[in-house]
């Protein structure tokens, strides 16, 4: 972090920075994902490049208090080009003595610490296992830390809306954004606004909201605790020309199915069950009906990817969304849909494993899951986006799969993307992909006694995908099923050399997936490559920059497609001495490689919930330079 000075402006010293992480963190009922979002949202609109990482706890209310209750929000923010939420915050806000304690060793000595005292009490430092005070004992010596009563400023600031104190203390998270939004200079008009719209049923509740969040900004303004505020300037030469807005993961990936959708002017069929993290998809679909979505909670996962298959069936772009759980109880129907021939796609937001795991902590953990989780040979596409805003694209290019070559495809997201946060910039609609796909209208094969009819299983013989007949148009009636399928006629059929022909045909149609080559970043002919996947884009990236600056020659691939994939993969391979493979789980990237390529890899695996650190990674690429 460079730190330029600036003259003071009246009474207090402004300070230029380079870049900031923070991380808010407090109990699970603070609101401090509301806080986090809040300080991200006005960021973004300030111009700063970002990335967030929120982590909650599993929960929905975890016991107050207590270590296993804590939940962050770490927010990066600069003027620069950045790629992930930071290794270490700069800056801890800490809500109660929880908050401090799960969070304190990853603050770096001589980072600005604020606590909020009327939490330290005998019992809540109890809680977590605090003897002495950690605001008085010493321990926090190595920090700049900022006592301030949050509870009480709160209540205090809020005594002419007549609220209770229990409701009154519910705005503390507010004076703690308002807080903060001074010290680094950030708007306050548009969180003003949003509390005014959130609360606009309670506008009583909305303007004690509004003045907590203002009578923090003063108390930054005249306390002399916080002698100094910093500045982060726009990113300016980090976007091109154009719209930009802050987006997640999740939203970009709703968003790039809603496009997928009128791109091939299809109705979109969402058919899912909520399980975390991929609910918010199904929440936002929902909201759009208005663009031809169609969304269905279900029962349960069966019935989710039931009717999304049935809806490919009868003509629209089906989709159902899910975690890892959730795949493993929908690998009968992806199979079924694979036998079909249907365009399917299965959106999957990883999460960590196994069996329920941990619900809200992140995980790389499904690839082989998504690559053989069936029973015979079922072979199915397999897309990763790299960062939240790429879920767009990622998205339409799944959907693209889906339509040319007539298979359900894998979109293999995580926790860390759909949760996380970075400039997104709104493209032109004119540039996205044409995915209109024709419905089979009509007899495609002449029968040797000169009789027209419609065979379902006669190929295209470029992408090897069958015709896609709309059920109810006249002459195209035709067997569907997951019994085996003669080729050609589509009649059931349990002729040996028949079912070697039919799994040999559909592993050969996604074999031939037209996939871009993969893009190597090596401007100094290094000898070691870095080749990630998926949501490992934003560290493996730091860390590449930081080795580089370092004068250690290192290149960088990223594969978005990971079945079937790209086609000069071997060669690339084949370029370097060593090749190291990070990845959140133990090495399923690394075993698939290995296994199709005869290549030595260099496997780093990280299976902790969180995702790698840039710092991490770049030591573990040095390392693995030299060994044996």
């Amino acid at each position: 972090m460079t730190e330029t000075a600036i003259p003071p402006a009246g009474e207090k010293e402004v300070r230029r920075l380079d870049r900031v992480i923070i991380r808010f963190a407090g109990d699970s009922g603070d609101g401090m994902q509301l806080t986090g979002d809040r300080f991200t949202s006005e960021t973004a609109s300030f111009g700063n490049d970002l990335s967030t990482l929120p982590n909650f706890p599993a929960e929905i209310r975890a016991p107050a208090g207590t270590l296993p209750g804590v939940s962050s929000f770490q927010l990066h923010f600069a003027d620069h080009d950045i790629l992930t939420p930071g290794d270490a915050p700069n800056v801890l806000v800490a809500m109660n003595p929880a908050a401090l304690k799960a969070n304190i060793a990853d603050v770096p000595r001589g980072a600005e610490i604020i606590v909020n005292t009327d939490e330290f009490t005998k019992r809540p430092m109890a809680k977590v296992g605090y003897a002495t005070s950690p605001l008085e004992d010493g321990s926090l010596d190595a920090y700049r830390v900022h006592p301030v009563p949050l509870t009480t400023l709160t209540v205090e600031a809020l005594k002419e809306f007549g609220l209770s104190r229990k409701e009154a203390e519910r705005s503390k998270n507010m004076f703690a954004l308002g807080l903060l939004s001074w010290m680094y200079h950030r708007p306050t008009e548009g969180t003003e606004a949003f509390l005014r719209t959130k609360f606009a049923k309670k506008p009583e509740i909305a303007e004690a909201n509004v003045a907590a969040f203002r009578a923090g900004w003063n108390f930054g303004e005249t306390t002399e605790d916080f002698a100094v505020s910093y500045e982060v300037a726009p990113a300016t030469s980090a976007f091109p020309n154009g719209t930009y807005r802050n987006i997640s993961g999740n939203l970009a990936l709703s968003y790039g199915l809603i496009a997928a959708g009128h791109l091939a002017d299809l109705p979109v069929y969402l058919g899912s069950y909520p399980i975390t993290p991929a609910s918010d998809i199904l929440h936002e679909l929902s909201r759009h009906k208005n663009f031809g979505i169609r969304s269905f909670q279900a029962e349960d996962e069966i019935a989710g990817i039931g009717a999304a298959l049935g809806a490919a069936f009868g003509g629209a772009l089906g989709v159902t969304t899910t975690s890892g759980p959730g795949v493993a109880l929908k690998s009968e129907t992806i199979g079924l849909a694979v036998s079909l021939e249907l365009p399917l796609l299965i959106v999957d937001i990883q999460r960590g494993g196994p069996s329920t795991g941990l619900p809200t902590k992140t995980e790389q953990a499904d690839l082989l899951q998504a690559m053989y989780g069936r029973n015979g040979e079922a072979p199915v596409p397999i897309v990763a986006p790299r960062t939240p805003a790429d879920c767009f694209d990622a998205a339409i290019d799944a959907a693209r799969i889906a339509l040319t070559y007539r298979t359900p495809v894998f979109l293999l997201s995580d926790g860390y993307l759909a949760n996380g946060s970075e400039p997104w910039k709104i493209p032109d609609v004119d540039e996205l992909p044409d995915l209109r796909t024709p419905f089979a209208t009509g007899p495609n094969h002449e029968l040797a006694d000169g009789t027209e009819v419609f065979w379902p299983y006669k190929r295209d013989p470029q992408t090897l995908a069958r015709p896609w007949a709309v059920p109810g148009t006249p002459g195209l009636e035709h067997r569907i099923g997951g019994i085996e399928k003669q080729d050609g006629t589509g009649n059931i059929s349990y002729d040996p050399a028949n079912h070697e022909f039919m799994v040999r045909t559909r592993q050969a149609k996604i074999d031939g997936i037209r996939v871009p080559d993969l893009d190597v970043d090596d401007p100094d002919e290094a000898r070691i490559l870095v080749l990630g996947w998926g949501s490992t884009y934003g560290p493996i990236t730091a860390a590449v920059r930081r080795l580089r600056k370092d004068g250690f020659p290192v290149a960088q691939a990223h594969l978005r497609h990971l079945n079937p994939f790209p086609r000069n993969l071997d060669e690339v391979l084949e370029r370097y001495d060593k090749v190291v493979v990070p990845e959140m789980n133990l090495g399923q990237l690394a075993t698939l490689i290995r296994a199709e390529y005869l290549t030595n890899i260099h496997s780093v695996t990280q299976v902790n919930g969180m995702p790698f650190k840039a710092a991490q990674l770049a030591e573990a690429v040095q390392e693995a330079s030299r060994a044996q």
